[in-house]
């Protein structure tokens, strides 16, 4: 039995779908982060956003602000998604890096 050439492409275009998605991690620099219960606050705003798998915090003493190590799905979320969530939390963010 033979396919229609649409039928062919279709499951073409659908088999390679997983292979478009791809983990991305960004680094933000977060501010108005200067007490202990700050960094945790954060990562729950940030694993709020769909598509959010892992973060990550580091500051360097309590009274410093923290980074905070973001990986997510890029075909659900972005940067813009994230800085928008801290933001939202009460601490405003920029990236500092991304891969």
């Amino acid at each position: 039995m033979r396919m229609p050439p649409g039928i062919v492409a279709l499951i073409a275009v659908l088999m390679s779908w997983p292979a478009l998605a791809a983990d991305k991690t960004v680094v933000l620099d977060v501010k108005n982060a200067d007490c202990v219960l700050c960094p945790p606050i954060v990562k729950q705003s940030l694993l709020r956003v769909k598509g959010v798998k892992k973060v990550e915090t580091r500051q360097a003493d309590q009274m410093a602000d923290f980074m905070a190590t973001v990986t997510f799905d890029d075909t659900v979320a972005n940067e813009t998604a994230l800085i928008a969530a801290t933001t939202k939390a009460g601490y405003p963010s920029h990236v500092a890096s991304a891969n």
